[in-house]
């Protein structure tokens, strides 16, 4: 990621926090306003949404930061602690939606001002629909777990609450006001399986996972096609690390190529794989022709006559 990517990621994580308090404001309102147990529950989702980008904003900045020596490979896996926070806070806010709709199962209540509570709602929901594709849309440019998680909670907020808005027409056109409860621990049971989602993602980044099959394929391809002059690639292995990829392969060149000419043929490949995958760190290990290739190959395609 250049610096001008570093500096729009720090300036989203940085709006998401006051967007973060607007919106929970206007659900509250909504809340207050018309008495539902479902609009609670959209609130309080909305509470966890401050604490995330609060988080979000300070891990970002922290893993932005150049390598050291104590953290040779930079600080990018910091992103992935803040995505797997948010996830347990996400879960955190869907119990306590389910003790709040389980309390008023047996004393539901009669909802107030329908008209102004469901405006007041539609407008957050609005904002928040709006502000979740800008991050997802970020996050996956400049390759931020942190920024992209927040966008994904976000966006499952929106789904939330335009749950919760279908079924307040109802409890209102029905007038059943048990459908506001059932209603809310709906919403928290959606809520637990987003949070599920967010936490995984993040565990297969700390687990060093692989790059996904469309982003391997495209290195494979830059490998392919520009490794000319060398006997073939083995053992490639990649990993993604917040906003780095790292990709390492053997290089297998005749055992009476000059050093200057792999050392050309490296560079070469180097400069491919980051054509096709901007900001990857490459290792290439050169073998001589003898050694036994082992692991995931590259066929290289040979010089046309």
């Amino acid at each position: 990621m250049d610096e001008h990517g570093k500096l729009t990621v720090r300036r989203l994580a940085l709006w998401g926090i006051p967007l973060s308090f607007g919106v929970m404001g206007l659900k509250m309102l909504a809340w207050w306003v018309m008495g539902s147990v479902a609009l609670l529950s959209d609130g309080l989702e909305s509470t966890v949404n401050v604490v995330a980008a609060f988080i979000a904003f300070f891990v970002i900045r922290y893993a932005q930061k150049p390598a050291d020596e104590t953290h040779q490979f930079g600080h990018h896996k910091a992103e992935y602690m803040s995505a797997v926070v948010e996830g347990v806070l996400i879960v955190v806010a869907a119990l306590l939606i389910v003790r709040e709709a389980i309390g008023a199962l047996g004393n539901p209540q009669v909802l107030d001002a329908p008209v102004l509570g469901l405006a007041i709602n539609v407008a957050a929901t609005v904002i928040n629909a709006v502000w979740a594709a800008i991050l997802i849309r970020a996050g996956r440019k400049y390759r931020s777990p942190a920024l992209t998680a927040d966008g994904h909670h976000i966006n499952s907020d929106v789904i939330t609450s335009v749950g919760v808005l279908v079924g307040l027409v109802l409890v209102v056109a029905t007038g059943y006001a048990i459908l506001d409860p059932i209603l809310a621990i709906l919403v928290s049971l959606n809520i637990l399986y987003q949070g599920w989602k967010v936490i995984s993602r993040s565990i297969a980044g700390l687990m060093d996972q692989a790059v996904d099959p469309d982003e391997e394929a495209a290195i494979k391809k830059a490998i392919a096609t520009n490794a000319e002059g060398s006997l073939g690639v083995h053992d490639l292995k990649t990993r993604s690390a917040g906003a780095a990829t790292f990709v390492d392969f053997h290089l297998v060149v005749p055992a009476a190529m000059a050093v200057g000419d792999a050392h050309a043929i490296c560079d070469r490949l180097e400069d491919a794989i980051r054509a096709a995958h901007p900001g990857a760190r490459i290792a290439i290990h050169v073998e001589p022709e003898s050694e036994k290739a082992h692991g995931v190959r590259v066929k290289v395609k040979e010089k046309s006559k």
